[in-house]
């Protein structure tokens, strides 16, 4: 990484990301919990007993451009704290909501963010309780960031983490891949593909609910934003310490997606996603879970790719349609910036 500067790269969820948060944020902060899940659960103090386990999150986006096929920036900042709640197992509980807008921003392009950010809670189920507003300098800033935090209550009995999984393990995945990602690079270049790209934006705690309903041996999560599938997986692995491998016949990518990358010279294993969610299960729970996935209209396209094995720990393997093995890594340097 960069000795002396902050780069763009190192805001997209790979490699140097990673090596960003250890040296400076995590190297510093009283983080508690060991860094790895995208949402952290709060301590009971005694004092005020909680009734379950209470998980806290927190997200930044800034998006370009804000409006997109399928979604916008108020839309993306709800889903994406929601789904980071969800993927602890949590329901959602509250959001709030801080707005940096630049000066000249149209008030009715506010407006059309937070009626979108309205539905987009109201579809969760929560409520946008809280928040602060700041405005800066035409110029110094690309006309809204927002910040979103989330509280969710995860059930008594139900422990989900990426450092959860077993050997024997399946990896599921809610959907096909790629589609945010490609729907909002289409937008943002002025790209065309014959048909248009649209994102998978959407509150995914409903969905996984009924999943650990159907089936509680599921040990991980994670939604494969920022740095796509292989990231997730790359993270999981990591926390867990166990081999991952993935069948790449068997990973879901709309023709549109895949066609758009290999013209576009990308893979659809990083491109992000907002609606989607990677799920590490007991195999014995593997068909209960698919079967809880595909019933839901979020999960309907959900398949097994992958498993849990011995072997290198850390490490995600892509088994090719040729039954050759390469090491599917997180990726360094930009591929989509500004993606969420």
């Amino acid at each position: 990484m960069s000795e002396d500067r902050v780069l763009l790269a190192h805001g997209d969820g790979g490699q140097l990301m990673a090596e960003l948060v250890a040296r400076v944020f995590v190297a510093r902060l009283e983080t508690g919990e060991p860094p790895g899940d995208d949402s952290a659960i709060l301590p009971s103090t005694g004092v005020y007993p909680l009734p379950s386990h209470v998980v806290f999150t927190t997200d930044a986006f800034v998006v370009d451009p804000l409006f997109f096929p399928g979604g916008d920036i108020g839309r993306l900042a709800v889903c994406g704290t929601v789904n980071d709640l969800a993927a602890a197992g949590a329901r959602p509980v509250a959001l709030s909501a801080s707005f940096i807008l630049e000066e000249g921003l149209l008030i009715r392009d506010l407006e059309r963010v937070v009626d979108s950010m309205a539905r987009a809670a109201k579809e969760a189920g929560v409520k946008v309780i809280c928040g602060d507003t700041k405005v800066v300098p035409r110029g110094r800033a690309d006309r809204i960031y927002i910040t979103t935090s989330g509280v969710g209550e995860v059930p008594q009995g139900v422990s989900i983490s990426g450092g959860n999984a077993q050997v024997g393990d399946m990896v599921l995945v809610s959907g096909p891949l790629g589609d945010h990602g490609l729907a909002v690079l289409s937008r943002r270049e002025g790209l065309e593909f014959g048909c248009e790209m649209v994102s998978d934006c959407a509150p995914l705690a409903g969905m996984v609910q009924d999943a650990l309903a159907a089936a509680p041996g599921i040990r991980a999560m994670r939604d494969p934003t920022r740095g796509g599938l292989a990231t997730a997986l790359n993270e999981i692995a990591r926390q867990s310490q166990v081999e991952i491998e993935v069948e790449e016949t068997a990973v879901p990518v709309r023709p549109a997606v895949a066609t758009a990358c290999e013209l576009l010279g990308l893979d659809p294993l990083y491109a992000a996603n907002e609606g989607k969610m990677v799920v590490i299960v007991a195999p014995e729970q593997a068909e209960a879970a698919l079967s809880a996935l595909r019933s839901h209209p979020l999960g309907q396209e959900a398949v097994r790719i992958g498993q849990v094995q011995a072997g290198r720990p850390g490490r995600v393997l892509l088994r090719t349609a040729l039954e050759a093995h390469r090491i599917l890594d997180r990726h360094v340097g930009e591929q989509m910036p500004r993606i969420c």
